[in-house]
């Protein structure tokens, strides 16, 4: 991690599998598994593209896998301007 977390950690590596509360999700049903769909991901294909060095230098402040957090914002925006 890049940043210092103030969760806790240590509660978390405290509590058992019981101590969980899981009221609020919702149980996975047959009809859920019936409709459920096993998805592959999609062989990736490598594209070179210019960016200004700020926005590089800001998705690098989120991970050493800052390639894929971008590619996660550009499939976010593809979807979101969808033209079906």
């Amino acid at each position: 991690m890049n940043r210092n977390s103030k969760t806790n950690l240590d509660r978390f590596d405290a509590m058992t599998d019981e101590m969980i509360d899981l009221s609020d999700i919702p149980p996975l049903t047959d009809e859920f598994f019936a409709s459920a769909k096993w998805r592959m991901p999609k062989k990736k294909v490598k594209v070179v593209v210019e960016l200004e060095p700020e926005i590089v230098e800001w998705y690098k402040l989120h991970g050493e896998h800052f390639q894929d957090v971008l590619a996660v914002a550009l499939r976010s925006y593809a979807e979101a301007h969808k033209r079906d």
